[in-house]
């Protein structure tokens, strides 16, 4: 006899087939891309992806937060849910698998970074949320109106354009290093990682020159005339000359033109005359060009405050630079100094420095009295250098913390427990101190282009003294820094949004 034939069990519809999972992110809501991925594949991420805590979509629906492509581009995904016309407009992540994945092996979701994300190119008009290229992006001509994060996700582009700057620095070719500072300021601000000349259009301050280089470094992964100027003899032996402290340019070249070109042979040299200053920064080379660890400018502004608070107990003293943007480690340390009782901030330099050296940790000093002329101000000259109270400094700061408060043993100064570390201290006055935190937060090209921006669109005046309204013919108060964005017409930008 003929055994019957079983009839085929019916399969549960895939969205019955899941066991049922308690949801731990709900903020999170997943759909994976069948595209080359497959469906037995996806069924099993899927279900992998409940199974962590996750929620999961069969379909794409508004719900949906994050798409989860596997060997898709971002323009292929957009493709794809262009031709199925789907016409949600919900803020969608579009990500590579690697980002799932990562969310796997850690049991939740993972920060997203730039390596996860898909950009998608082809139509801005899909509402989603990845990082977008130029001609989705409106990018302002001034850094002040570019949010630029610490996070550079295209630094093989912006190193080489910082090279090419540094290299017309010192040929002093000021308007081509004008130029790759600008270039390399854009760059950074971009919110997606340049992977096509293509993304470069419409973007301000790229001329044919960087985007020659773009093109090479995107084909070849280098650039050849970046090589070219790094291996110059010219370049390498300023780039060292410049590294010590009280060396520029005029000295770089005139020891450069008398046939020097490594610091060895400046060392070496008996007959060479070299400031107080220089020979200070020759000794303490190996400290002064070493980073200044955030931890390391904590310590030195907690020492200052200590020390101008035993004479000035309401004075504000502010670590300013790369530090107050966010930066875990820099050059140097500056410090702003101010005090809102007028004329009591005159003599904290100099009780300063006089504290410092009782208690052995002055290795050098230069304190530049005030030049303010009002009757000068405000400047004219994008970069010219404020007229307030400063001190140049090298410090002689302990390795351990409690030693700041005792002099140090000249027995215990042998053994090295303490570091070399360049200060700058600078005194402003109370109604000036908001310009002046403004500009020595920086960055570079942040205030080159605020101060720019001022002149050009708003017919100011802006330096580190004060903000001067040529329209009205006087000065403009702030109290704070918004005010001043306030007074220019700009959306505020935190410390740590202004790394152009």
């Amino acid at each position: 006899a003929l055994v019957p034939l079983r009839k085929k069990a019916k399969m549960a519809p895939i969205s019955q087939s899941f066991c049922q999972h308690n949801v731990k992110f709900k903020e999170i809501v997943l759909f994976l891309l069948e595209r080359k991925m497959g469906s037995s594949r996806r069924t099993f991420l899927m279900e992998l992806a409940r199974k962590r805590g996750f929620q999961t979509e069969i379909e794409l629906s508004d719900s949906v937060t994050h798409i989860v492509a596997e060997n898709n581009s971002g323009a292929e995904v957009l493709e794809w849910l262009q031709s199925k016309k789907l016409g949600f407009t919900v803020k969608t992540h579009i990500l590579d698998i690697s980002w799932f994945t990562e969310c796997m092996e850690a049991g939740r979701p993972v920060e997203i970074q730039n390596r996860h994300l898909l950009p998608v190119q082809q139509d801005c008009s899909a509402n989603f949320n990845p990082p977008l290229s130029s001609s989705c992006v409106q990018v302002s001509q001034y850094a002040c109106q570019r949010c630029t994060t610490l996070q550079d996700t295209n630094r093989i582009f912006t190193d080489a354009f910082d090279i090419l700057a540094e290299h017309f620095e010192f040929c002093e070719n000021k308007g081509r290093t004008v130029a790759f500072l600008r270039a390399s300021s854009l760059i950074k601000s971009l919110p997606f990682p340049i992977t096509a000349m293509k993304e470069l259009e419409g973007l301000p301050w790229l001329g044919d020159q960087m985007k020659g280089i773009i093109e090479e470094i995107l084909e070849e992964g280098k650039s050849y005339k970046v090589l070219e100027v790094m291996n110059e003899e010219r370049y390498k032996s300023f780039k060292q000359f410049t590294s010590v402290f009280g060396v520029g340019l005029k000295t770089s070249d005139k020891w450069f033109r008398m046939g020097f070109r490594t610091l060895e042979e400046i060392k070496n040299e008996k007959e060479l005359k070299l400031t107080k200053m220089q020979k200070c920064g020759l000794l303490y080379y190996e400290d002064i060009t070493s980073y200044v660890s955030r931890a390391e400018a904590e310590t030195t502004e907690q020492l200052i405050k200590s020390i101008v608070w035993k004479f000035v107990p309401d004075a504000i003293v502010t670590l300013t630079g790369g530090f107050r943007r966010g930066k875990k480690k820099g050059h140097d340390v500056d410090i702003l100094i101010t005090c809102a009782r007028k004329g009591k901030e005159k003599n904290i330099l100099h009780n300063t420095m006089s504290v410092l050296k009782n208690r052995g940790l002055l290795l050098f000093y230069n304190i530049i009295e005030s030049t303010f002329d009002e009757t000068k101000l405000p400047s004219r000259h994008v970069d010219a250098l404020d007229h307030f109270q400063k001190c140049f400094t090298i410090l002689k700061l302990p390795k351990r913390q409690m030693d700041i408060g005792n002099i140090i043993d000249p027995h215990e100064c042998e053994r090295k427990n303490w570091k070399a570390v360049r200060l700058d201290l600078v005194i402003t006055p109370y109604e000036q101190y908001p310009y002046a935190l403004l500009g020595w937060t920086g960055s570079r090209q942040f205030e080159r282009d605020l101060r720019r921006y001022a002149t050009h669109e708003k017919r100011m005046m802006l330096d580190n003294h004060g903000l001067y309204d040529k329209t009205k013919n006087n000065f403009l108060k702030a109290n704070n820094e918004e005010d001043i964005f306030k007074q220019l017409g700009l959306d505020y930008l935190e410390p740590w949004e202004r790394n152009a």
